[in-house]
C-alpha cells in the first residue's frame, strides 16, 4: 500500500504521516506507566503488520518497559531492517527506586546508544532522540556528542523530545536538529501555542506523541474494563467530574468518523495531521486489528464545518 509520505525536517527521510509507538507494548507491570498486559508474540506480529501496510516507521525507546520495547521491536524487524526506519532515544534512566532521572552525559547517551543497537539488532538508528531534558548536563554538551555519533554513522539524524524552545535554540546554535517529538492532541493542545510555530519557521520535523490520548478517543476505549494496575485510570482524562466534557468530545469526533465510514481514531488521526506543522503522528499500538486501523485517517482530508464541530467540542475541556 502506498502511504503519502512527508519529509522529516530538512533530512532525506520520508516518513508515513503515521508511526508505530511501542510505549504499550513494552509495558510490563514493574514499569510505573502500566498498560496491561501484552503478549510479545501478538506484540511482534502487530509491528509487521503495520509495516506490510505501508507505515515505514517505529519510535520507542530504552524507557519503555526498561528495553522490553526495542527488544521486540528488534524481533519484529529481523530481516526487513531496510523496509523501516527506526527512531530510539536515551536520557531517562531507571532510578532504582522504581522511578526514574534525567542523564544526558556525553558517557551515558553513548553507553545507551550501545545498548540499544543490542537490543535492536541493529548496527544504527535513523533517528536518535533526547528523551527528555537533563537539568544537570549543558545541552550544548549533549549536543556536541550526538554530532559525534552522526559522524561515526551510528546515528543519521538527531532530534528532540519534549524540550521547550528555549532548549532547542541552544541546541541549533551547535548543529541541525532534525525533529522534536511532543504530545499532541485534542484533549493536549499546549505545543500549539509555541513549539509548533517554532518548528515550522525553523524547518524542524515535528513528531505527536499520545495522538489518542492514551486510547481515551478510540472508540473501544472502556475504563471499566482496563487493568486495575492500568495508569490510565489515574489519567485526568479518566475521573468521573471530566466525563461529561469526555464524552462531548467523543461524540463529535464520531460524528466525523461516520461521515467519512471510518472510525473515531481515524477522525482523530486526520484531526492532527491538519495542523501544516506535524510531520506525522506516533500511534500506540497493540494488536493487528489497531495497526489496520492506524492507517485509516491519513489521507482525509477534514473541511471547515467538520473542524469547527471538534473546536466547539473542545472548548469546554481547553488545558
Amino acid at each position: 500500500m502506498n502511504l503519502e509520505t512527508r519529509s522529516l525536517g530538512k533530512s532525506d527521510l520520508r516518513i508515513t504521516r503515521v508511526g508505530v509507538g511501542t510505549a504499550p507494548i513494552g509495558s510490563t507491570p514493574e514499569w510505573k506507566v502500566y498498560w496491561g498486559p501484552q503478549d510479545e508474540k501478538a506484540a511482534i506480529k502487530t509491528i509487521q503488520t503495520a509495516i506490510d501496510l505501508g507505515v515505514n516507521w517505529i519510535d520507542t525507546a530504552p524507557f519503555y518497559g526498561w528495553g522490553r520495547a526495542e527488544r521486540i521491536v528488534g524481533k519484529a524487524i529481523k530481516g526487513r531492517r531496510d523496509a523501516v526506519h527506526i527512531f530510539t532515544k536515551c536520557g531517562t534512566l531507571p532510578d532504582g527506586r522504581k522511578g526514574w532521572s534525567e542523564n544526558l552525559k556525553p558517557e551515558s547517551i553513548r553507553r545507551e546508544l550501545k545498548e540499544s543497537l543490542q537490543r535492536l539488532q541493529t548496527d544504527y538508528v535513523d533517528l536518535y532522540q533526547f528523551h527528555d531534558p537533563d537539568p544537570r548536563t549543558p545541552i550544548e554538551e549533549s549536543w556536541k556528542e550526538m554530532q559525534r555519533l552522526i559522524d561515526q554513522g551510528l546515528v543519521r539524524y538527531g532530534g528532540l523530545s519534549n524540550h521547550p524552545t528555549n532548549l532547542i535554540e541552544r541546541t541549533l546554535r551547535v548543529g541541525p536538529v532534525t525533529s522534536t517529538q511532543n504530545q499532541y492532541n485534542p484533549l493536549q493542545r499546549r505545543t500549539e501555542r509555541d513549539i509548533l510555530p517554532f518548528c515550522l519557521e525553523h524547518e524542524i520535523g515535528v513528531l505527536g506523541w499520545g495522538s489518542l490520548s492514551e486510547g481515551v478517543l478510540a472508540d473501544n476505549f472502556d475504563i471499566d474494563k482496563l487493568d486495575p494496575e492500568d495508569f490510565r485510570r489515574r489519567q485526568v482524562y479518566s475521573q468521573p467530574e471530566n466525563h461529561s466534557k469526555i464524552q462531548m468530545i467523543r461524540r463529535a469526533f464520531r460524528q466525523i468518523a461516520d461521515a467519512h465510514h471510518g472510525t473515531m481514531a481515524n477522525a482523530v488521526i486526520a484531526w492532527e495531521l491538519m495542523h501544516p506543522a506535524l510531520t506525522a503522528a506516533i500511534i500506540g499500538v497493540r494488536s493487528e486489528n489497531e495497526a489496520r486501523e492506524m492507517i485509516g485517517g491519513t489521507d482525509w482530508k477534514l473541511t471547515p464545518d467538520e473542524m469547527s464541530t471538534i473546536e466547539d467540542s473542545i472548548t469546554a475541556w481547553e488545558r
